[in-house]
């Protein structure tokens, strides 16, 4: 009689100490959000290309003489406002992107999502 129940015991906590023992992997924390810093300077994106976790935030900081934006390049889906010098915008970056200056074409810059 003892041992049907020691047994039903048995089955109903080795699930919970499995769970015990592999750390909870279900509820394993994501890492945090990272800030990123994108300068942009002598006419350029600096780094020009950006690898980041999505919920990431990446800050433009305008360290030019002259304004500068930050514009999605596909289909314009985000854009800074007009940075002037020393001015910075930021950015919650949940998918990859290309983007541009609208001011000054050339200048191109890529986010990529991992």
């Amino acid at each position: 009689m003892m041992l049907p129940m020691l047994t039903a015991t048995l089955k109903a906590l080795l699930p919970c100490a499995l769970i015990l023992l592999t750390g909870f992997p279900f509820l394993k924390e994501r890492p945090a959000a990272k800030l990123h810093r994108v300068e942009i300077v002598q006419m350029k994106f600096s780094p020009s290309s950006l690898s980041v976790q999505p919920g990431d935030t990446v800050v433009f900081v305008n360290l030019d003489v002259v304004t500068h934006d930050v514009t999605e390049a596909s289909g314009k889906s985000w854009r800074s406002p007009p940075l002037a010098a020393k001015d910075s915008w930021k950015k919650v970056v949940r998918t990859s992107a290309n983007y541009y200056c609208s001011f000054h074409p050339v200048m191109k810059g890529t986010i990529t999502v991992q």
